[in-house]
């Protein structure tokens, strides 16, 4: 298992994580099952945004005697009324069944406290201009949450809300297919056919970019839920592509996005788990998702660097996904510029080193001008 850096926490987290959602009506034994397979493959970030209380105590049974192996999410907002799930922003609840979390998971703290599915305006305001996010403040200022974070799976709340320096964390739905969609797509439409079939869906939709490079920016990391678009993705029937991507290709490509530090499948069963973190075993040619995506007229990317390194081998070792995606940042006006230069000026090797041989370009399944970014790159940071 491979470990990323959680954004500007300095948390280290498994690159594969777990979504607990699909252990909610299992039994505590295959509950155990699924978390200590989990935990034996390495991951050790766990997402848990359930509320209902059999699911909260059998994760909590799992855990004990190594609950400091693992990092939880565990969600604020996220309460039990009435026999089932809800979404309730009242400050009592909120309180209630946070300590409820805590108390069902044997733990007295919690890794990254996420305020929960903040998709609108009025979601919004509910959390950021009340009590809820004084409250989440408070618990991170007194350390029994470590980051602050947030779920969400519409690009231009979450940017608002990444913007106002608070988010640590984003948990943002996160594949190829969601990137088409518009700005003004809700979460439904995420699961609707008709979504993706009609004119007009040509590569990564702007807000959903810029999202992404706003939290490279501000430092802000994202983890990612629905990476396999819930199986759509998988079936070819069903994939917008009209081919079907395999999990490893989907895991690929939300690794390959910036500020993405984890990507956390959903598992109800072990050998499920196993087929998530096979990722870490597949080779290059398994993860290549641009075989699919550069061959889809409705998800034409020509031009525009994907970060996929198929450009490679560089002659002069350098780089190039990681200067294009520095040159994208600085470009799109990214919130820490100085930030950017720095990581730049980290690299081995920078776009000053291209020797303008042009094998990158022949290479390039996007038809990105290599030579040319390389020259903007080298008059941009002076490196």
């Amino acid at each position: 298992m491979k470990y990323r850096t959680l954004g500007r926490t300095g948390i280290q987290v498994s690159e594969i994580g777990l979504g607990c959602e699909h252990l909610q009506g299992l039994g505590e034994e295959e509950v155990f099952a699924v978390v200590d397979e989990a935990i034996r493959c390495g991951v050790n970030l766990l997402d848990v945004f359930m509320s209902e209380p059999n699911v909260r105590t059998n994760i909590g049974k799992a855990l004990q005697g190594r609950r400091s192996r693992v990092l939880l999410q565990g969600h604020l907002c996220s309460a039990w009324l009435d026999g089932q799930y809800s979404r309730d922003r009242n400050l009592d609840n909120c309180k209630f069944f946070f300590e409820d979390f805590m108390e069902r998971l044997g733990t007295d703290y919690v890794d990254i406290g996420m305020l929960h599915f903040v998709d609108t305006e009025e979601d919004f305001r509910s959390v950021f201009e009340t009590e809820i996010i004084r409250y989440a403040l408070d618990l991170k200022e007194k350390g029994v949450i470590r980051a602050l974070g947030m779920s969400s799976h519409s690009p231009v709340i979450a940017a608002r809300a990444v913007e106002t320096g608070l988010i640590d964390v984003l948990l943002f739905s996160l594949n190829p297919a969601y990137d088409l969609l518009p700005e003004s797509a809700s979460v439904d439409d995420l699961f609707t056919p008709e979504s993706y079939r009609v004119d007009g869906l040509n590569g990564i939709h702007p807000a959903r970019d810029r999202l992404y490079r706003l939290c490279e920016g501000q430092g802000t990391a994202i983890t990612v839920m629905k990476a396999l678009a819930a199986g759509v993705l998988l079936n070819a029937e069903t994939s917008p592509f009209g081919v079907a991507l395999t999990p490893a290709q989907c895991i690929h490509y939300a690794l390959t996005r910036p500020a993405v530090a984890s990507v956390l499948p959903g598992c109800s069963t072990p050998a499920e788990v196993r087929r998530s973190v096979a990722y870490e075993e597949a080779s290059e040619q398994e993860r290549d998702y641009s075989v699919v995506l550069s061959q889809m007229p409705k998800y034409s990317m020509r031009g525009k660097c994907m970060y996929c390194n198929h450009c490679l081998p560089c002659p002069a070792h350098i780089d190039i996904a990681q200067v294009n995606k520095y040159l994208d940042l600085a470009q799109a006006g990214a919130q820490a510029p100085d930030t950017v230069r720095a990581h730049y000026g980290a690299l081995e090797q920078h776009a000053s080193d291209c020797i303008r041989c042009g094998s990158c370009e022949r290479n390039c399944p996007f038809d990105v001008p290599v030579r040319s970014r390389m020259q903007t790159a080298q008059e941009l940071f002076g490196l």
